[in-house]
């Protein structure tokens, strides 16, 4: 099969606009003990998705939290156990989570290696939060661990992200 040819003149066929950004590139922060890797932006993205990729390593994760806007998670390696308002659920490679808004949620790594996830806010803006407001990564560097002054910049990301947080129940 062959595709039909270019009609002459038709700006379609030329015009540019994909976001491009390859494997390893992206801002990266550290928040909360995970490291994320900013891939798009609402600037990037006509404010229409954010879109982080996370490593998650074992004790790291998110308090429980709840966002007015729907986030999306995809797992790439490893194993999470989420939660999901009082239920909890160990998501593998391969799985989809599809949070609404106003839902409380967390993910936790219970494992003993980090694991990797894409995860989408719609629409975008606290992708934007977390790659101004988290601490910038050192290249070949872990996380430190949680402390004071992290919890503090965390907490102001959840102020300006608009997100609630919300005490862990269990």
């Amino acid at each position: 099969m062959s595709l039909p040819l270019q009609p002459s003149g038709d700006p379609r066929y030329t015009t540019r606009g994909a976001l491009y950004v390859p494997s390893g590139q992206g801002p990266t922060v550290w928040s909360v003990g995970d490291v994320y890797t900013i891939k798009a932006t609402g600037a990037q993205t006509n404010g229409g998705l954010g879109l982080v990729e996370a490593t998650v390593p074992a004790g790291g994760g998110p308090p429980p939290h709840l966002h007015p806007d729907d986030e999306s998670f995809y797992m790439l390696d490893g194993e999470l156990e989420f939660l999901d308002g009082d239920h909890r659920f160990t998501a593998v490679a391969g799985d989809f989570i599809h949070v609404p808004g106003g839902i409380r949620h967390c993910f936790l790594n219970k494992g003993k290696h980090a694991a990797k996830m894409l995860f989408m806010f719609t629409p975008a803006g606290p992708e934007q939060v977390i790659a101004d407001y988290a601490m910038p990564a050192r290249d070949g560097e872990t996380p430190p661990p949680l402390d004071d002054a992290q919890m503090a910049r965390f907490e102001t990301m959840i102020r300006l992200a608009q997100v609630t947080a919300l005490p862990d129940l269990a």
